[in-house]
């Protein structure tokens, strides 16, 4: 269990340590007698620390076929995510690298140094055909560590420099970092940006997203990014029944306050090793109701935890799927707001320069 077994980590989202077996990885457990040894003779665990390392990959842009997102392309500068959200359907990825879907995505991550010059290369082939770039489809791409790398940064001004047209989902308050290349962009029409909004209580999200920014700080973005004319869209995601769904209503209701003109609702998706984290995550917090939770996730999944289906894995069923559409349908005509589909403009790319030298604009 890469040596930490079960624990319950300070200011961290998962509260299991172990490495996945779906690879057939070798299993290591700690022993309940040694861990007690340790503690007589070192004291209690030091505070998990985060550690970054940097990669150095061949190409930057992944491509995808999936029927079920609207974009075929993608940029993640970042593996694993601090934020340490528990349900983040990312936290999987981390077991291919013999690393825990749990602490380890939180604490050991990877930076991608190399991401604008290689999408500088990319965008400078002959044959590349643009279209819109997701970001933060996997890990967040304004989680902390972004501070010191900048590599989001980096990228958005390969894309400016190139009329390059880029989507961003993220969860926190630091994308206004960039708020001045977000503005160039949006007069363009070469950016939309979506932020996550899961509950209205900033002490249910440091339980469920640790080192997220507050609700507060993300509606506070969201307004300051309409003023700033960027095309806004926020995301109720995950909606969790019996958990968050019940801010359901003030979220849409504050977001249209704020001006914002597009809201979407995501249902909660607990796919392989994601289903024992988040299980174990509500025995620690709400265990009087874990067992509603769980239930209600397996009705509206065809009686899983997971969907992991083409065409259905977004589209939860059943008489609690109906409620919670129906409910979202209502807050959003009342409060008159909806889904907008924002048309970026991939018309003007212009490949850049190689050569070290970047094209004026």
């Amino acid at each position: 269990m890469n040596g930490r077994g079960n624990i319950k980590a300070s200011g961290r989202g998962a509260a299991s340590g172990e490495v996945s077996s779906r690879f057939g990885l070798a299993a290591r457990e700690t022993d309940g007698d040694w861990r007690d040894h340790v503690e007589i003779l070192d004291g209690p665990p030091v505070k998990l620390r985060t550690t970054v390392t940097e990669e150095h990959p061949k190409t930057i842009l992944s491509f995808n076929q999936s029927p079920d997102v609207p974009f075929d392309r993608s940029i993640n500068a970042y593996r694993g995510c601090e934020h340490g959200c528990i349900y983040c359907f990312a936290r999987p990825t981390h077991a291919y690298h013999d690393l825990s879907p749990g602490l380890d995505f939180e604490t050991q991550l990877f930076a991608k140094p190399d991401a604008a010059r290689l999408l500088r290369e990319t965008f400078a082939k002959p044959r590349y055909r643009p279209r819109p770039i997701a970001m933060g489809t996997n890990t967040d791409p304004y989680q902390p560590i972004e501070r010191e790398y900048r590599i989001t940064r980096e990228v958005l001004e390969v894309c400016l420099e190139a009329r390059h047209p880029v989507t961003i989902t993220t969860k926190s308050d630091r994308v206004l970092h960039d708020l001045d290349l977000l503005e160039a962009m949006a007069r363009e029409r070469l950016v939309a940006v979506a932020i996550s909004v899961t509950s209205l209580d900033p002490v249910l999200s440091g339980k469920l997203e640790p080192r997220c920014a507050s609700p507060a700080k993300r509606l506070s973005a969201l307004g300051r990014l309409v003023e700033a004319g960027v095309p806004t869209h926020c995301s109720i995601s995950p909606i969790i029944p019996a958990v968050t769904d019940e801010f359901m209503e003030g979220i849409v209701e504050r977001v249209a306050a704020l001006g914002v003109e597009s809201i979407g609702w995501i249902p909660l998706r607990l796919p392989h090793e994601v289903s024992p984290l988040f299980r174990e995550w509500l025995d620690i917090h709400f265990p009087e109701r874990a067992g509603k939770v769980m239930s209600i996730v397996r009705e509206m999944r065809g009686g899983r935890d997971n969907d992991p289906n083409f065409h259905t894995r977004m589209k939860p069923r059943g008489v609690w799927a109906d409620l919670l559409r129906t409910r979202f349908r209502v807050a959003c005509k009342k409060a008159g707001v909806g889904k907008a589909s924002f048309d970026l403009d991939c018309s003007r790319f212009q490949p850049p320069e190689t050569g070290g030298q970047m094209r004026l604009f």
